[in-house]
């Protein structure tokens, strides 16, 4: 049984109760329980001070140091992705848990950074790491964290070590590439739709693309299923990204972990923004108006820019892109004949990139 290209993807595949979506939420949390020791045991070798805020910033200590009994630290899609990969390609899981550690250090420096980038003040419903130890603390963790990345990527030695180092250098070039362009669009009137895919290209598909990559690499995969596999996670990135700009207008706050309408508040030029923006019609008109005030947005005029971003087709655009996009990662997949299980379970995590609620 291999990836059917065919499948058709849609954003309201499964309902928040489908047992489908409760099987993919049991095997998100079987990779991260195979996975997070290693991570953990990787961030207690920094030095205290930004071992503290990296593990307050993973969710697993309070800003005062002590443990944390709840747990909401995140999807650790990423190395999901990588895990699955090495056994898609006949390898197995065990083989690519020091690539599933190093990307999902990566991810989380460029979550730190990011916060600060764009002064949010929560990420999963508590404060960001740099309000609670200050932003120098934050970006020093972060640095911390991907030199860790790369460090744990040689710790396996061999050729394929190697393969890893140069694609996740490779990939920070492009995510560093793809966070400056994000973080000159507010200041620039225009910004064309092909400039915002290149900016998510760069800052969130080529992280999943690297995932995917690494744990074929490490599975022993071909160069042909690498690169298979490479494009199938970039493709899921572009998806990924479209969704989280939909929930960055419209989600809940409260499942989100962020407060409603913070990148339009921040006159973020995200996919649907930009859609909405280049549409040609009066409400996108209107936005950019709204978008070309000299001040902070009232709640009212919030309210008012995600009404204009969905009347001017911003959110039916990025409904329609991100299932074209996650069909995209199933021909990918199918490319390379994945081993039948591995298969299915790459399957059901396209699926749940994009009907997914945070």
């Amino acid at each position: 049984m291999t990836a059917n290209p065919d499948e058709k993807i849609r954003l309201t595949a499964m309902t928040s109760d489908d047992p489908k979506r409760r099987d993919v939420a049991a095997l998100l949390a079987k990779c991260r329980a195979a996975v997070e020791p290693t991570v953990r045991a990787a961030v207690d070798t920094l030095p205290e001070p930004v071992r503290r805020v990296a593990a307050y910033h993973f969710g697993w200590l309070d800003e005062h140091g002590r443990p944390r009994t709840d747990d909401n630290g995140g999807k650790w899609l990423r190395p999901a992705l990588a895990l699955l990969s090495a056994r898609a390609v006949g390898g197995a899981a065990e083989d690519a848990v020091l690539a599933a550690t190093s990307v999902e250090l990566v991810h989380n420096f460029s979550l730190l950074h990011d916060d600060i980038i764009d002064g949010d003040t929560t990420r999963r419903n508590r404060p960001t790491a740099w309000t609670v130890f200050g932003a120098p603390a934050a970006i020093l963790a972060g640095d911390a964290l991907w030199a860790l990345a790369m460090r744990v990527l040689t710790d396996g030695g061999g050729t394929a070590s190697v393969r890893g180092v140069r694609t996740m250098a490779l990939t920070l070039c492009r995510l560093m590439d793809g966070q400056s362009a994000d973080t000159d669009f507010p200041a620039r009137e225009h910004v064309s739709m092909a400039e915002c895919q290149a900016m998510a290209a760069g800052k969130t598909a080529a992280v999943l693309g690297c995932a995917c990559a690494l744990g074929a690499v490490t599975g022993g995969g071909s160069d042909a299923q690498v690169d298979a596999f490479q494009r199938m996670g970039e493709h899921l990135g572009m998806a990924f990204q479209v969704v989280d700009d939909v929930l960055g207008i419209w989600g809940d706050p409260d499942v989100v972990g962020k407060p409603v309408g913070s990148d339009l508040a921040s006159r973020k030029k995200s996919l649907p923004v930009v859609a909405a923006l280049e549409s040609g019609t009066v409400a996108g008109a209107e936005l950019a108006e709204l978008y070309r005030l000299d001040r902070a947005l009232t709640p009212t005029e919030i309210e008012r820019a995600a009404h204009l971003v969905e009347a001017a087709g911003g959110r039916e655009w990025a409904r329609r892109e991100a299932e074209r996009s996650a069909q995209a990662a199933l021909h990918a997949l199918a490319d390379v004949g994945p081993e039948p299980v591995a298969g299915a379970e790459l399957r059901a995590l396209v699926s749940l990139v994009t009907i997914r609620d945070h």
